[in-house]
């Protein structure tokens, strides 16, 4: 990824990781460490995402004074000018995102945030805005109920844990009866709160939406801890456990916060040289030597999770310029079989090589013997279904490529089992622009939005045409804007269920859409098994030339 690039080889760098995230607690000792790493962090080359679900409600008690917090806004303006003020040496700006429940007391402030006409005293202009949204709260939409959000603290005061440690799915309606807790009714019900979430995107691209609930479904590590937010770019998806920091003369308990160290194979090199396995494993080198060269010690939280987690993130790009490179729709059925046996034998050797490194080092990632690759069940599926192409296009593409079969995946299942995995978390697909400009590759595994696109920066800008841009290939390349957005998730939602983590979604918009229209969008992505969307993008409409004369 760009910061491995920019900073690998340089004597005066910042780090090859690219991703960070980071958990707040409510005390004020977690809020000023956690904003201090933030920009530690962001000086050496990442994006850093922090979760603020723990801070107590404007107007909570403070050491039994009513009234007296102020809520999660005022953070999110310390952190705004935290990533404004530590850039990377002046090469990349500062980025940082905060993500908070949708139960928690403040979320129409923080959504309020993004509005265009905010008051300047709680706009937030450069910080980006994600929810974390469990299954609960579709369900009230789908039952068009009210919705309650509720006062962390007093939770916390009522269970001793915290509203964003709890399973909400589960916990919901006893909070709402318990007396101790502190709890409103929105003016809004939960299907109101859906179009007001669309409305917020309208006008800024954001919130970034989680979907909690799937997230840790579908999550292999479930018996070793939760997933409780993700990152800048929404594919990112590890466990967390929140550091306690105490006052001066008291250890503090350091737990594990997230870095990620993120790649991407190019989907038409990877099928056109035929060595897939190679291809995947040298990935995975890289990836692994990226994070032993890692060691960033004013992060604590961080150097912890690296050293026992091992995580990285392989992705994927080029998969609309692979498409139609083969004349295939990115709408089709033959795009979804080609997907869901591609990014099967992406896990398969991702899983290998894991392994492999496991045993020649004689050592695994920490908790690997409770997790679901330890056990067998992860595999289940695998040993269960055959994932090789089922169309005679996509036949033919793997016609010279072994595809692991039911067979090999009870081998490697059993070869896991005895030598474990080196990686807790090992495939991400990120949005990797400006990687993908230089490999003359389609951005990550979702569609174009232009035949030939412009990209401005600093003095100078520069026109990418679509790779293998010809006749024959120019009506494969369908604008994201004139595509079926529900072919594009049913696309991700083939990709999803081979990706332990996640994968960076982007829904793309005409003005003539309606608030309805990304509701629908959105409990679609969810009930399809999706763990986030990222931005949703807007298309002015007006009269334009046509575009195949313009081109």
């Amino acid at each position: 990824a760009t910061p491995s690039m920019m900073n690998a080889g340089r004597s005066n760098r910042g780090e090859m990781v690219s991703c960070f995230l980071l958990e707040m607690d409510d005390t004020l000792n977690s809020i000023g460490f956690n904003i201090n790493t933030a920009m530690q962090l962001s000086k050496l080359g990442g994006g850093i995402a922090l979760n603020i679900s723990k801070l107590r409600g404007r107007s909570e008690p403070i050491k039994g004074v009513a009234d007296a917090a102020s809520g999660v806004i005022p953070v999110m303006k310390l952190l705004e000018d935290a990533f404004a003020y530590a850039n990377q040496l002046g090469q990349r700006k500062g980025a940082g995102a905060a993500y908070l429940n949708i139960f928690h007391w403040d979320v129409v402030e923080f959504l309020d945030t993004k509005k265009i006409n905010a008051d300047e005293k709680s706009r937030i202009q450069s910080l980006s805005i994600g929810l974390i949204v469990p299954q609960k709260f579709f369900d009230l939409a789908e039952a068009n109920k009210d919705i309650y959000v509720f006062a962390p603290y007093s939770v916390f005061k009522a269970y001793g844990k915290h509203l964003d440690d709890m399973d909400i799915d589960v916990m919901y309606d006893e909070l709402l009866q318990n007396p101790k807790v502190k709890k409103r009714k929105l003016d809004l019900s939960a299907r109101e709160m859906l179009t007001k979430i669309a409305q917020t995107q309208f006008e800024s691209g954001y919130p970034y939406l989680m979907f909690k609930s799937n997230a840790n479904k579908q999550h292999a590590l479930k018996d070793i801890g939760d997933i409780k937010m993700s990152n800048l770019c929404s594919e990112i998806f590890q466990l967390m456990r929140t550091s306690t920091i105490n006052d001066y003369g008291t250890p503090d308990n350091i737990g594990l916060d997230i870095s990620c160290n993120l790649g991407s194979v190019n989907i038409v090199n990877v099928m056109e040289s035929g060595l897939f396995q190679d291809t995947v494993h040298v990935a995975m080198d890289a990836l692994t030597s990226v994070s032993d060269m890692t060691s960033i010690e004013n992060a604590p939280g961080v150097k912890k999770a690296n050293d026992e987690m091992h995580s990285v993130g392989l992705g994927a790009m080029n998969l609309h310029g692979y498409l139609a490179k083969n004349k295939i729709s990115y709408e089709s059925a033959e795009a979804r079989d080609f997907a869901r046996t591609f990014f099967m034998m992406l896990n398969y050797y991702s899983i290998e090589k894991s392994m492999l490194i496991a045993k020649e080092r004689k050592t695994t990632f920490s908790g690997f013997e409770k997790s679901e690759y330890a056990k067998g069940t992860y595999f289940k599926k695998y040993n269960e279904t055959d994932y090789s192409p089922k169309t005679e296009k996509v036949k033919g593409l793997f016609a010279d490529i072994h595809v692991p079969t039911p067979s090999d995946w009870k081998r490697l299942a059993k070869e896991v089992k005895r030598f474990g995995l080196f990686h807790s978390y090992r495939l991400a697909i990120a949005p990797n622009q400006s990687i993908g400009y230089i490999q003359n590759a389609t951005s990550s595994v979702m569609p174009v939005v232009e035949h030939i696109e412009a990209r401005t920066n600093a003095k100078s800008t520069t026109y990418y045409p679509m790779p293998y841009l010809t006749r024959e290939t120019f009506w494969y390349y369908k604008s994201a804007y004139n595509m079926n957005q529900y072919r594009l998730i049913d696309l991700i939602a083939e990709i999803q269920p081979h990706i332990d983590q996640g994968i960076s979604t982007i829904l793309y918009v005409t003005s003539e859409a309606t608030t309805r229209d990304l509701s629908r969008y959105y409990v679609y992505a969810s009930k399809k098994g999706l763990k986030s969307l990222y931005y949703t993008r807007t298309k002015n409409l007006k009269m334009e030339d046509c575009v195949s004369c313009a081109v």
